[in-house]
């Protein structure tokens, strides 16, 4: 509610609910802010996914399976690969990954 300085009241801001915790001012950078907020969680998605694929060849390692680390290794490589690309993951991370996981199911064999 807007009240009028001139007469003594005051001005009140909107609340939280009205804006949804936006500090963005401009057309452009409420949307912004939106494409921000579904980047950020389509980013956490793809970076709990490679997370996933780097466990499941250090379990299989763990485990002493040649094969099973293997096979998560031909999976994982192309997951990885994929989110570097897509600026997820830096290529220098993702080739670090690939070259310590590749190491480790190498020592397996």
């Amino acid at each position: 509610a807007i009240d009028t300085p001139a007469l003594g009241g005051h001005i009140t801001p909107p609340s939280a609910t009205d804006r949804r915790n936006v500090l963005a001012n401009s057309p452009q950078a409420r949307k912004r802010a939106r494409q921000a907020e579904r980047h950020r969680a389509r980013n956490v998605s793809h970076r709990s996914t490679v997370r996933t694929y780097i466990k499941k060849v250090v379990a299989a390692v763990e485990t002493g399976d040649a094969e099973a680390a293997s096979a998560a290794l031909k999976d994982a490589i192309p997951v990885i690969d994929k989110m570097a690309g897509k600026g997820i993951m830096h290529r220098n991370k993702a080739a670090r990954h690939k070259s310590r996981l590749s190491a480790k199911v190498n020592a397996l064999s």
